[in-house]
């Protein structure tokens, strides 16, 4: 099950279609022979998301995601925390609208809980991919 949450200091909830978004989702982890189990996307603020590197990861920086993975087998299963704010900023500085980078940022979290990683310049350009892939099927 996919669910959609608004952190209390979050200003609004984005606006997408959850159905359509979940449709998507459930598509793309199936293409790496993965199931959906529990995943949580949660939307916050830049200071929520500071404050979940600092506590969780003890990174101290702004980040646009955070993925933390609960993936049982071949079902995956996490929470994603994402920066309303980092991701508008972001969106303004790539040139992209704010829905397009949302998106990719959703797709970065679920890919992560398929098993795909970024630390190397590599694995990076790899990951850049495969969120082009995946947002071509929603498009």
């Amino acid at each position: 099950m996919i669910s959609y949450y608004l952190d209390d200091a979050c200003p609004a909830f984005p606006q997408f279609r959850r159905r359509v978004v979940s449709a998507w989702i459930k598509d793309v982890v199936t293409g790496y022979n993965k199931n959906v189990g529990d995943v949580s996307f949660v939307f916050c603020n830049d200071e929520r998301i500071l404050e979940t590197n600092r506590q969780f990861l003890q990174h101290d920086y702004y980040t646009d995601v955070i993925t933390f993975d609960y993936t049982d087998g071949s079902t995956i299963s996490g929470d994603i925390f994402i920066s309303i704010d980092t991701v508008a900023s972001n969106a303004k500085d790539f040139g992209n609208s704010f829905m397009d980078e949302l998106m990719r940022v959703m797709i970065h979290g679920i890919l992560h809980l398929c098993g795909q990683d970024d630390q190397t310049p590599g694995q990076r350009k790899t990951m850049t991919e495969k969120e082009n892939n995946a947002l071509a099927k929603l498009r």
